[in-house]
């Protein structure tokens, strides 16, 4: 008898949101996303120190201030842990763009363009990586220029309608909008401390964003992001992509 990981496989191309090498090997999704946070909860494995020690070596040929430093040696163990990761799954990584640069979007250009150099760098298709980009207006106007270069971008930080559709007519290649962040603003703001996933708000913008893209057109990529529960992974099975934490795909 399949799991439900198993049915949701056959729907839905699923993706590790995580780090973890050995989770990705075990899970076997098609793609895997990462962020800061998640990197260096990776980066306390040994699995990773090989590159964490390779990451600090090459930004001290590099020069510069601490600072400078720091950031190239963050940006280039986001890479090499991107190149671990594309050993393992056979489709695609996101590798993100500091987001303390979204709100510039020459900034954030600039970021993508060292990112997808030091890919290349390593030998990497960077046709296989996406930059991971906050859905502001200025990084909606940084991944609009992007996509004209051949640069995919994963269009991420999205809680709104008004965000998806800006995405889209920007051409962005796949965007994150997510599930969990949203249901608990309304639980937060609401007298209700929980809701079924038929009537989960954030169930129901990915599912209202999936269903304009669709209907009006658009090639962007749906992934849905941030879950909260196996339910709202469960209702939202059919969508483009769904990328979900290790334990939630235990869950499954």
């Amino acid at each position: 008898m399949s799991s439900k990981l198993d049915q949701l496989k056959s729907m839905t191309t699923v993706v590790a949101d995580t780090g973890d090498l050995e989770a990705i090997a075990r899970w076997q999704p098609r793609d895997a996303t990462t962020n800061p946070s998640l990197l260096l909860k990776a980066a306390a494995s040994e699995a990773y120190r090989p590159m964490l020690d390779k990451a600090v070596a090459w930004a001290a040929s590099q020069g510069g201030s601490n600072a400078e430093q720091l950031a190239d040696a963050t940006d280039m163990l986001a890479v090499l842990a991107g190149q671990k990761i594309l050993d393992v799954v056979p489709g695609m990584v996101s590798t993100e763009v500091d987001a303390r640069l979204s709100f510039d979007t020459s900034a954030t250009i600039d970021k993508a363009h060292k990112l997808i150099r030091l890919y290349q760098q390593q030998g990497v298709d960077t046709g296989r990586v996406l930059i991971k980009i906050a859905s502001t207006w200025e990084g909606i106007r940084a991944a609009e220029q992007l996509e004209k270069e051949g640069i995919h971008c994963n269009l991420t930080l999205l809680f709104s309608f008004i965000q998806a559709a800006a995405c889209a007519e920007a051409g962005a290649y796949l965007i994150s909008p997510f599930v969990g962040r949203i249901l608990d603003w309304h639980i937060a703001n609401s007298d209700r401390d929980s809701f079924d996933p038929a009537d989960d708000p954030g169930v129901q913008s990915v599912s209202r964003i999936y269903n304009y893209y669709k209907t009006n057109g658009y090639n962007t990529v749906v992934m849905g992001a941030s879950f909260r529960n196996a339910g709202e992974i469960e209702m939202l099975a059919g969508c483009d992509r769904l990328t979900i934490s290790p334990a939630l795909l235990q869950a499954l």
